[in-house]
């Protein structure tokens, strides 16, 4: 058990929680702003999404082994902080379920040719999905090794063939009046913070080996979602027929437009892939993680009867909303960030740790440095953060 939780292993962990289908969001959501803007707003965001998973490890230290987030919310803040951990952890998972069903839809209706309708695109996703959410972790988990195996072979694919298709002059393109758009989805897009209370168990609370995976697996999307950008960027232009804004007001993924613009089947069909894989996987982990969640909060049996009840709590509300809107997508994606991925993730930690530093003396084997003033200022990025997301959303009702 002792060899089990490698760095490598703790590193794996963490990156593969954080990439996943947000990533196909990314490059729609901050085409108006450009590559470099673009590129900053990951950098802010992956700062302080690893700064807030090195206080929940602070945390995870005056806990015992595997609490969640709930159960710190309530010990460091009581019942208002349980309280707003319960309806945020609520809110973020429904927020991606959506989208997830909405995305993995229309990538059933592509594999239909665009015969089939979109509602019945999501409808057979879901009968599909269902049984596996039916059976629980254990299938899941071995059916995911190879998901993710598909997925990062995809991926390297996709760059190694779709470099040559690259305008670098699209890449220089930019303007920061846009740049409030990608903050919301960085945010969906580097969180991990879910995995870290089970990672201190599996890594035997040895803080500098944790420490080191938080900040390396943290990293390594960073990287990823960068050459990413520079590949979508690079080969569909902004405006135009099948550009990425079309794509951003259609609500489509950054996929979508490559059949448009590219003389390639091959690397279309690899992004195709891509999207699956990134889509379906990150849907099992949140609809699994969504239905633990319901079982223990309303103390439901994981008896077959539970199981069903469970099925549908977790997939019939998400599928009511992504057959009544389809273009949401991007919008719940949007949302999950905004609100879900900032108040849970990010406001929630800081709250918590302050509360148990400052008011309860509480100290562990580690605490992250810089003391108030740093706490204050990732409060103030929170903060920047939310009034992005409520400009947004006021420009939108404007329009």
């Amino acid at each position: 058990m002792a060899r089990d939780g490698t760095v490598l292993k703790g590193v794996l962990l963490i990156a593969g929680t954080s990439i996943g289908g947000g990533m196909l969001a990314l490059p729609v959501l901050t085409c108006l702003a450009g590559f470099l803007p673009a590129f900053v707003v990951y950098l802010l965001c992956w700062l302080f999404m690893a700064s807030t998973g090195l206080i929940l490890l602070e945390i995870c230290c005056w806990m015992k082994a595997d609490s969640n987030l709930v159960t710190m919310a309530e010990e460091l803040l009581g019942w208002p902080g349980k309280a707003c951990a319960w309806l945020l952890y609520l809110f973020l998972f429904y927020c991606l379920t959506v989208a997830y069903i909405v995305g993995c839809g229309s990538l059933v209706v592509e594999a239909f040719e665009g015969s089939i309708p979109g509602w019945l695109g999501a409808l057979i996703f879901v009968i599909l999905a269902s049984p596996l959410i039916f059976v629980g972790a254990r299938l899941v988990g071995r059916i995911n090794v190879v998901l993710m195996f598909g997925l990062a072979l995809s991926y390297l694919a996709f760059v190694v063939l779709g470099f040559k298709h690259i305008n670098s002059e699209q890449l220089l393109e930019h303007n920061w009046s846009f740049v409030i758009l990608a903050l919301p989805i960085a945010f969906t897009a580097f969180a991990y913070h879910g995995i870290i209370p089970t990672l201190v168990t599996y890594m035997h609370r040895d803080i500098p080996r944790i420490r080191k995976a938080i900040m390396i697996g943290s990293f390594l999307p960073l990287i990823v979602y960068t050459i990413w950008q520079a590949l979508i960027l690079g080969i569909v232009p902004t405006c135009g027929p099948g550009g990425l804004e079309e794509a951003l007001h259609l609500g489509h993924n950054a996929v979508y437009p490559l059949k448009y613009v590219l003389n390639s089947p091959t690397v279309y069909v690899l992004g195709q892939f891509f999207a699956f894989f990134a889509l379906v996987t990150s849907f099992l982990g949140v609809s699994l993680g969504l239905a633990d969640f319901l079982a223990d909060g309303l103390s439901i049996k994981k008896s077959i009867g539970g199981k069903v009840l469970l099925c549908v709590l977790v997939l019939l509300p998400p599928f009511f909303i992504a057959v009544t809107y389809p273009g949401i997508f991007l919008i719940a994606l949007d949302y999950a960030g905004g609100f879900g991925c900032a108040l849970l993730l990010g406001l929630l930690p800081i709250l918590m740790v302050w509360s148990g530093r400052y008011n309860m003396g509480l100290k562990g084997e580690y605490t992250f440095p810089g003391g108030k003033v740093v706490l204050l200022g990732l409060v103030a990025f929170v903060c920047l953060e939310l009034f992005s997301q409520f400009s947004i959303i006021i420009r939108k009702l404007l329009v």
